[in-house]
């Protein structure tokens, strides 16, 4: 049976594509093209019906003078749903504090290629940790591969300045951040272990706040 069938095998009724994205004053929607390519690819690859026109749901979506953090959802019958909410950048110099969960991901499970509403793994290790302790929190895969956070890619930075990520191969989402950075030569995919965190500068990131330093927490 092929990825895709088996994907489309496990589907289920009120599962949801989704799409967060930064609504900019001056700027409009950033990557606005390829949230919405992604969100085309996953279309077709999980057997939605196709929305009639998410671009312009979203644009209708906006006003103000503020940014806004914007989500996008479409239903497996293609029913499109926006909502819209302030949107805080972190404050500069903020580091976030990561910690590693006892939850892991499945390196075959194709649904992690695509942002959906099933989120229920990383929502377990998301409570794994209180937000005293951790602003994010890293999974591994069973053969203990690093794979994402819970909203975030990660990256760690090289000798050279080139930024490290897991590779898809390991089981994540492959953010719209991710992909800018890897198509602009700023970073490059590769299987990565724990190991590959000491003594490295660490960055977690998403298309709606960008790269932020970050720090393992140990023990």
């Amino acid at each position: 049976m092929s990825s895709k069938s088996t994907v489309r095998s496990r589907q289920t009724g009120d599962l949801a594509l989704i799409e967060t994205l930064r609504w900019e004053p001056e700027q409009g929607f950033l990557r606005l093209n390829q949230h919405l390519r992604r969100l085309n690819r996953s279309i077709d690859a999980l057997g939605f019906l196709p929305p009639a026109d998410p671009a312009m749901a979203l644009k209708l979506a906006v006003s103000g003078d503020q940014p806004l953090r914007v989500r996008l959802s479409v239903s497996y019958r293609g029913k499109t749903e926006v909502t819209a909410a302030p949107f805080e950048p972190e404050p500069e110099g903020k580091i976030w504090r990561l910690r590693i969960a006892a939850q892991s991901l499945s390196s075959d499970d194709a649904f992690l290629r695509h942002k959906t509403t099933r989120r229920d793994f990383y929502e377990a290790a998301r409570a794994e940790f209180p937000l005293e302790e951790a602003d994010e929190v890293l999974l591994l895969n069973e053969r203990g591969e690093l794979c994402e956070g819970t909203i975030t890619n990660l990256f760690i930075e090289t000798g050279d300045g080139i930024l490290l990520t897991p590779a898809i191969s390991s089981g994540l989402l492959p953010g719209i951040l991710r992909a800018e950075l890897i198509r602009e030569g700023k970073a490059r995919s590769e299987v990565l272990k724990p190991a590959a965190l000491s003594n490295r500068r660490l960055f977690v990131g998403n298309a709606l706040r960008g790269l932020i330093p970050a720090e393992l927490v140990e023990g």
